[in-house]
């Protein structure tokens, strides 16, 4: 067998190089959020494309935070839903169909957050549970139509199986489900996930323009 010359090694590693540039995390291009410099945000009421009916009321009382510690105006979800409603648009598929030059001229947004839901709820096995929250977003400029940003929001949790002891994972698994009837996990879980979206290193929607940086010891 034939070993590796030092001269075809010189040929490979600018192969090995570009694979590996490649297989890296590239940076979002944040150009078009630059230049449109959104100062205020409107939500969407989700589009939900799951069985669970509440998941975009939760997701709603989620969102808010973390777009405004981002340093944006957000504009109140609650009485955003409630406006829409009374102005014939009874559910959230009605509401992302309103032309995007209707809603600046009536509420005037630099931009708005479109969200649809794909995943949510508490998902039960044999001896295992599983909640998870799961959504895609799009933030595009209310004048242009632009797109400025998009991201995808996503956390789970999962029961353990027991350490392997069948008759523990069983009974783990009923108590969890008990407890799950109690106590609805996706609150939790889409406040982290909506937190580090925005917060991604990578991919993070830009700080805005009331973004408040603490002082310097």
């Amino acid at each position: 067998m034939k070993s590796l010359s030092f001269k075809s090694a010189g040929y490979l590693l600018p192969v090995l190089f570009a694979f590996m540039t490649g297989c890296a995390i590239q940076p979002y291009d944040y150009t078009a959020l630059k230049e449109a410099k959104p100062r205020s945000i409107l939500v969407i009421p989700p589009v939900n494309n799951t069985v669970e009916v509440n998941a975009p009321y939760t997701f709603l009382s989620t969102i808010s935070a973390p777009l405004a510690e981002k340093g944006y105006y957000v504009f109140p979800v609650a009485v955003i839903d409630q406006f829409m409603k009374q102005n014939g648009l009874p559910t959230p598929v009605e509401m992302n169909q309103v032309p995007l030059e209707k809603i600046r001229e009536i509420i005037g947004p630099d931009a708005v957050l479109y969200v649809t839901i794909e995943d949510w709820g508490q998902q039960y096995q044999v001896i295992s549970s599983r909640a998870v929250v799961s959504s895609r977003w799009r933030l595009v400029d209310a004048r242009t139509g632009n797109l400025l940003w998009e991201g995808r929001a996503h956390a789970e949790e999962s029961s353990n199986d027991g350490g392997g002891d069948l008759a523990v994972a069983l009974i783990g698994a009923l108590v969890e489900q008990i407890a799950s009837t109690v106590s609805d996990k996706t609150p939790g879980l889409s406040r982290r996930a909506n937190f580090n979206t925005i917060d991604n290193q990578h991919r993070g929607l830009l700080p805005g323009p009331y973004l408040k940086i603490p002082p310097q010891e």
